[in-house]
């Protein structure tokens, strides 16, 4: 079967795009590798009506939902290749399938790529955490952290600094410039200049930073901001554009989605700066409407 639109990623962003597709009556198949970025988390939060819900849970549903539709298919599997056939595209699997289709959303989110710190992965997503929007309320008023990984960091503690009690744990890295210290402690930020050696605590939990001289600081929730990396190299096959930010790629798009490459799509992580669940799913939105009415109406395309 040709499809009219073939999904890369199946999480927030690639199934609200599925979903709109799916109802507009067109052929839609969503590729999934089943590992989304925000697997580590037990809970999303600031995501309308389901905020605190478990998000695998929330994508098990979104999926069995879009199920639901004749003419929606899904393919567990990790696409390795996309080029363009004819006037679509072809997507080839790891396992050898090979599928078709007019259009395509790349929708296969983003790798985060975490210190090298003992007992730091581990708590990832749990009380080592990234967007305060999504998880500083439940930690508001105790001890916070944030880890220095470059001029961002800054930002992020003044931010975090509003949740609770803020250290900036330098990790050894030099002290901010005089206007920033300022800054910093006009929010009421310590700043810690000391080396990191590893994170401490039950389980998942963090209690404190064992810091390189001996020392032992409480702590409750340390925020990092790290860099990150394209889930997929299917972008960079077809020859999107990809911008480098200061944490990362994004594949360029303009307001409805579309890539550099007509008839490709990117949505979600992958396609935006900053990032969160809620974005994701309005971007898939945006690109699931956008590529139905290229659909309809080829002027439209690019």
């Amino acid at each position: 079967m040709r499809y009219d639109a073939i999904i890369v990623g199946g999480s927030f962003a690639g199934l609200s795009a599925a979903l709109y597709i799916a109802r507009a009556r067109r052929r839609v198949c969503v590729i999934d590798a089943g590992a989304p970025r925000n697997r580590f988390a037990d809970a999303s939060h600031g995501f309308f009506a389901q905020d605190g819900e478990n998000p695998l849970a929330m994508i098990a549903a979104a999926r069995a939902q879009l199920a639901g539709y004749p003419n929606a298919g899904f393919v567990a599997g990790e696409a390795v290749s996309a080029r363009a056939a004819g006037d679509g595209f072809a997507v080839s699997l790891a396992g050898g399938q090979r599928l078709e289709a007019s259009k395509l959303v790349l929708a296969f989110g983003i790798r985060d790529i975490l210190p090298d710190l003992p007992g730091l992965a581990e708590r990832w997503g749990a009380s080592v955490l990234h967007c305060p929007y999504c998880h500083g309320f439940e930690f508001a008023g105790r001890m916070l952290g944030v880890l220095f990984a470059g001029p961002k960091s800054l930002h992020q503690a003044e931010l975090i600094a509003e949740w609770g009690p803020t250290t900036l744990f330098l990790n050894g890295n030099p002290a901010p410039d005089a206007e920033a210290c300022t800054r910093l402690a006009a929010r009421k930020i310590r700043i810690e200049t000391g080396s990191v050696r590893a994170l401490a605590g039950e389980a998942r939990a963090l209690s404190a930073l064992a810091m390189a001289d001996g020392r032992t600081i409480p702590l409750e929730a340390l925020f990092v901001g790290p860099r990150y990396r394209l889930n997929s190299p299917l972008a960079e096959q077809l020859s999107c554009a990809v911008d480098e930010g200061m944490l990362g790629p994004t594949i360029r798009t303009d307001a409805m989605k579309e890539t550099t490459v007509p008839g490709v799509y990117a949505a979600g992580d992958a396609a935006r700066f900053p990032h969160s669940v809620a974005w994701a799913s309005a971007d898939g939105v945006t690109a699931g409407v956008s590529l139905h009415q290229t659909l309809v109406f080829p002027r439209l395309a690019a």
